[in-house]
């Protein structure tokens, strides 16, 4: 395996010549990000994995500081996968005179995390533009547990690389709860409160489906959640193909953003 700090030397190892498969991460890598890895290397003979912990995407700079980082355990982790190449850039990297910082986004395209985080999805896609600019992978690998990201990047970026945007499942624990890298950060009572509310998302998903015309089924629901909480930022129904409120029962998905103390949790069904 070979760890890389610069894009020079990434294309110089690389030549970009093979399949690659690419996986970016902001690291402190859980299974979710295991699942990605492993599906790469079952579709193609080189994987990159990038950990980068984006500045741009984040709204309060105390969130950028607490965001966990463990690169000696993550690149352990990688290790043992079989990752090919391991990208850990810097901030100069990245960011160096003259890249652009923020893409801009539709004010339709407002919506979700995307009007709570103010800015967070313009420094999502402008961090995977950089990427892409510089990767010239077949294949990119992204969890769906980050819907709206990806719906954004395919919207956004696809047309403009050769690299194709593949969305893979959300890995759950045992109790429901999706994984993700901010999990860490939760006390016992908080993680066993998200774990009931990802049951009563489940819960509500299959009951919607049987009573899609109830509209008191979600502020019911809402009520339930809010109890396990300290605050509910959105819950929504929209359409899974565009994010619009004109949804059916065929294409409808459930999004959800709330608060444990500090942490800020994410989740669809």
């Amino acid at each position: 395996m070979k760890i890389i700090k610069s894009f020079n030397v990434l294309n110089r190892e690389l030549n970009f010549n093979k399949n690659i498969g690419f996986v970016p991460t902001m690291g402190s890598l859980h299974k979710g990000h295991i699942y990605l890895i492993k599906k790469a290397k079952f579709k193609l003979r080189k994987v990159l994995v990038s950990i980068y912990v984006n500045p741009t995407q984040f709204n309060e700079k105390k969130d950028f500081n607490r965001y966990p980082r463990n690169i000696d355990k993550d690149i352990s982790i990688l290790r043992k996968l079989g990752v090919d190449y391991v990208f850990v850039p810097n901030n100069n990297e990245i960011y160096n005179k003259g890249i652009k910082r923020k893409i801009k986004i539709s004010k339709k395209d407002k919506v979700l995390c995307a009007r709570r985080r103010i800015g967070h999805f313009e420094g999502v896609l402008a961090v995977i533009n950089r990427l892409l600019e510089n990767i010239n992978a077949k294949f990119m690998y992204l969890g769906e547990k980050d819907y709206q990201q990806i719906f954004l990047i395919k919207k956004y970026l696809q047309n403009k690389f050769k690299t194709k945007i593949v969305g893979c499942k959300t890995i759950r624990n045992k109790n429901k709860l999706p994984l993700s890298s901010r999990n860490i950060l939760l006390n016992k009572k908080s993680l066993k409160n998200s774990e009931n509310i990802s049951k009563i998302l489940y819960n509500f998903k299959r009951r919607i489906t049987y009573k899609f015309s109830d509209s008191k089924l979600l502020e019911s629901y809402l009520l339930k959640i809010k109890l396990l909480c300290d605050k509910v930022e959105y819950f929504e129904i929209r359409n899974s193909q565009n994010l619009s409120k004109k949804f059916t029962k065929k294409n409808f998905k459930i999004f959800i953003a709330y608060k444990q103390g500090n942490v800020r949790l994410i989740d669809n069904f």
